[in-house]
């Protein structure tokens, strides 16, 4: 087996267990995903950043603790990457923007630093959209979807979603103020999980808007992505609110204590496009052929939090760039430019009222947890969309707040949710659905994604690449 080959496209969790093994080595398998990154991404453009030589160097140190007994677990010697949001002090983190291209952190992210201890191997930075909202800088390239380069690829952790989906890491992580780890692994049909926010610390990532922003794992299957999440969630004294809730072993046990009760809002599901109906229809099926029970439910009004969103996201994000914003103004991209503009030109009245539907609407969702377990949810408001049907995303308010009528009310809630594979459109491309939980029940996301992911084979189709054309 080829650890450039069809070993890249192996669960990390599979991976993980041929490394422990013996089989293969952890610098045998960071070899070959670098060797992978030459081949591919100079056409898919997923790492802004590639740290080989000190990726190598952790593999040879992983592979001398595990010769000498000292086996960390599944994340040891495993490549995985990292969204340019996230500090790190052996590269620059530019946050998807030219301001910062040169600032290189004095420290590593707590979730960088947690991965570190967990043995894994940091391959590199990966592309986002400027500042992680809905567009990448003008200046800057812009990640391919893997699937199709005339589909759009997601924002804003798009490298996370490229590189994981194209076999370029085992996984990523990404960060999700909107949609922004569930868009990208709907498009390119990866499993991806926003926790409940203060499951994961925010320490040393740049803010979109602090209340909104979640940090969680993009993988392959439901099992990698609990593996991962174990590695980097739990309280922070950098991190205030980070919570102390315990953080369990994701991975270890994934049986089900009870068939779960899943919610969908037919209602809402009718205002989707037709191939997401379809999708979420199929799934239901599949539920219920597990002998899940699936309810009509009404969920609170996610179109209107939807269309708030955007004001509360832009008053944070105005907030987070004061410092360079409006005074470089011109080194900004249009699309973010348009938010902080937005978020300035909010009145403290008007803000007030934003907050408080954001108290309703939360407390109307944390409501539906205490009669169902479950709801089921499409991964995007429109199922895998093309490039040209996205290109004035950033600028245009309707078509923004219709794509994260699914995704970004549970931002505004900070409700817990796994985002994986569920079909295919007529041209091949992914759709992803999410399951959403009550706070703090990533336990049974896991294992219920897991449970679907035995019983189905989404996960396990992978994009045809085709290799970088170098000029001679």
């Amino acid at each position: 087996m080829s650890a450039g080959g069809e070993l890249a496209f192996l669960e990390l969790t599979e991976v993980a267990e041929l490394i422990r093994g013996r089989q293969v080595s952890s610098v045998e398998v960071t070899e070959g995903i670098l060797q992978r990154i030459e081949d591919f991404d100079g056409r898919l453009q997923s790492y802004a950043t590639v740290t080989g030589d000190s990726a190598l160097e952790a593999a040879r140190v992983a592979d001398a603790e595990m010769a000498a007994g000292n086996y960390r677990g599944p994340l040891h010697g495993i490549p995985v990457a990292v969204k340019d949001l996230c500090f790190t002090m052996d590269a620059p983190t530019a946050a998807g923007g030219t301001i910062r291209s040169d600032f290189v952190p004095p420290f590593d992210a707590t979730v960088v630093r947690r991965l570190k201890e967990a043995g894994a191997v940091i391959t590199g930075k990966l592309r986002m959209t400027e500042g992680a909202y809905a567009e990448h800088h003008p200046a800057l390239p812009t990640p391919l979807n893997p699937w199709g380069s005339d589909t759009w690829v997601g924002s804003s952790s798009s490298g996370s979603g490229v590189a994981t989906a194209a076999g370029l890491c085992y996984a990523s992580l990404g960060s999700d103020t909107g949609g922004s780890i569930r868009l990208p692994s709907a498009q390119n049909g990866v499993t991806g999980i926003k926790p409940t926010w203060g499951r994961v610390s925010r320490h040393g990532v740049f803010e979109l808007a602090e209340s909104l922003d979640h940090i969680g794992p993009m993988t392959r299957s439901a099992r990698d992505a609990g593996v991962v999440l174990s590695a980097i969630a739990g309280e922070d004294v950098h991190d205030p609110t980070a919570v102390s809730v315990p953080v369990p072993n994701y991975a270890e046990n994934l049986r089900l204590d009870r068939l779960p009760s899943v919610g969908i809002d037919w209602d809402l599901t009718a205002t989707f496009d037709e191939p997401t109906r379809t999708m979420l229809t199929g799934v239901v099926r599949t539920l219920e052929s597990l002998g899940w029970r699936v309810y009509s439910i009404e969920l609170p009004d996610f179109e209107n939090a939807s269309a708030d969103w955007e004001h509360m996201c832009a008053v944070e994000t105005a907030a987070a760039h004061a410092g360079t914003y409006p005074s470089r103004a011109s080194d900004y991209g249009p699309a973010l430019a348009h938010l902080i503009d937005t978020g300035l030109g909010l009145s403290a009245i008007e803000y007030q009222a934003l907050l408080s539907r954001r108290r309703a609407f939360t407390g109307r969702m944390k409501r539906i947890f205490q009669d169902i377990d479950l709801v089921l949810l499409p991964g995007a408001g429109l199922a895998s969309p093309t490039t040209a049907t996205m290109s004035s995303l950033g600028t245009s308010p309707e078509l923004l707040a219709g794509l994260l009528v699914p995704t970004a009310p549970l931002d505004i809630s900070g409700t817990p949710t796994i985002s994986l594979p569920g079909g295919f459109t007529e041209r091949g491309t992914p759709i992803g659905f999410q399951l959403c939980g009550g706070d703090f029940s990533e336990q049974l996301l896991v294992s219920a994604a897991h449970t679907f992911q035995s019983a189905t084979d989404f996960h396990e189709k992978h994009p045809e690449l085709e290799r970088t054309t170098v000029a001679v």
